[in-house]
């Protein structure tokens, strides 16, 4: 990995980490099953990609990364509910996650939704409560609740994750498969560089530039993702491979195979890379970022 972006990835790490620290009920506060949940899954090994594109957005609009840590925290908790939700034996029914057990295997299933749950409320609970409210608008702020409201909503995570499910084991055009990745990966994906920009104090036009970036990197992600399940490694990735063939997922793999998905990849990675060269040198972390989406192996 590139030393710059090694160094920010660890850092921005770091301080998501103490945020979710602060954020989240410790497990020695009532109901403490729940909170020992929420905390089990936030905690269990998570890249933080969606928080580090937040605060590497924000740092490209020349903010401090600490003006968007709320944001970051809430993208996070985002993230790990549907996680801990996409777990459940309704949905893919995996027993494994990041290498350890499953929050339903560990708490059962009950607990694990009211987890899931509960971190969905948190976020919103966070971002409502912004800590950087003295230095930013609060107009910005409701946008960027509302915005991320948008994203993990029925119009964003949640209906790529139905489309996900109608579709297992039917055959699914290129529309499809595209709707899918837009939403189900690609949404929270958007809403965390658009609102690290946008709280940041970004334009209309660098936002929507910002945009586009993020629904190249939504896709990027998702075909990767697809990838890694069908010829991954699934002692690095920490959980089952080859669920999806299994399931007859629709995905772009499956469709089109491996070698075109990888083609496609590197497409997407190209025309990321030059939607946001207005920004010049200032985008570096986000280029490096979205090289590493396109290479890792977990």
């Amino acid at each position: 990995m590139d030393p710059l972006l090694d160094r920010f990835i660890s850092e921005s790490r770091l301080m998501v980490d103490e945020a979710l620290d602060r954020y989240i009920p410790s497990p020695e506060i009532e109901p403490r099953v729940l909170h020992e949940a929420m905390r089990y899954s936030l905690f269990a090994g998570g890249k933080r990609v969606r928080p580090i594109l937040a605060m590497a957005a924000a740092d490209m609009i020349g903010a401090d990364k600490f003006c968007v840590i709320p944001l970051a925290a809430a993208l996070e908790c985002i993230h790990t509910y549907s996680l801990i939700h996409d777990d459940l034996p309704p949905m893919d029914d995996d027993d494994l996650r990041r290498g350890k057990l499953t929050s339903h295997k560990v708490f059962g299933e009950s607990t694990a939704i009211l987890a899931g749950d509960a971190l969905l409320t948190v976020a919103f609970e966070i971002l409502s409560g912004f800590e950087t409210s003295r230095i930013i608008p609060s107009h910005t702020i409701v946008e960027v609740i509302r915005d991320v409201a948008v994203a993990c909503g029925s119009r964003g995570l949640i209906a790529g994750q139905i489309m996900d499910m109608i579709y297992e084991g039917e055959a699914a055009d290129d529309s499809i498969i595209e709707k899918i990745m837009l939403n189900k990966t690609g949404a929270l994906i958007r809403a965390s560089v658009t609102n690290g920009a946008r709280l940041a104090g970004a334009n209309r036009k660098e936002i929507d530039i910002l945009f586009q970036f993020g629904e190249k990197l939504g896709k990027i992600f998702q075909i990767k993702d697809d990838l890694l399940d069908l010829e991954g490694d699934a002692t690095k990735l920490g959980k089952a491979v080859r669920k999806d063939d299994k399931r007859g997922k629709a995905t772009y793999p499956s469709v089109h195979g491996p070698d075109r998905s990888k083609k496609l990849v590197m497409s997407l990675l190209a025309e990321a890379n030059k939607m946001i060269e207005p920004f010049g040198k200032k985008a570096q972390i986000l280029i490096l970022l979205a090289e590493y989406v396109s290479q890792r192996v977990n």
